[in-house]
């Protein structure tokens, strides 16, 4: 009998992450809280990666560091997005 290692669990998790915010995203009137449950989603997804799969938990701190703000400001970005989408408009118009 095989043993399941962590990652395998992880994998799964991520794949189940992923079918549940692509069932998110294809809701009729996605709403606020759907949003920011697309956006915890995707900070959690982004931190398994960055831990598990690249290896980098044991790695040196200013590097790790760079990558867990990575996915902690994108979902914040997405969030700004939709909370203010004309003055965003505003601001990247030419």
């Amino acid at each position: 009998m095989t043993q399941i290692k962590l990652i395998d669990y992880l994998w799964i998790l991520l794949i189940g992450l992923t079918l549940f915010s692509a069932y998110m995203a294809e809701q009729a009137n996605p709403g606020l809280n759907s949003v920011v449950i697309m956006a915890a989603v995707l900070a959690i997804k982004g931190r398994i990666i960055v831990d598990h799969f690249m290896e980098l938990k044991t790695s040196h701190k200013v590097l790790r560091t760079l990558m867990q703000v990575y996915f902690y400001v994108i979902p914040a970005l997405i969030l700004v997005v939709y909370l203010f989408p004309e003055q965003i408009a505003t601001w990247t118009r030419l």
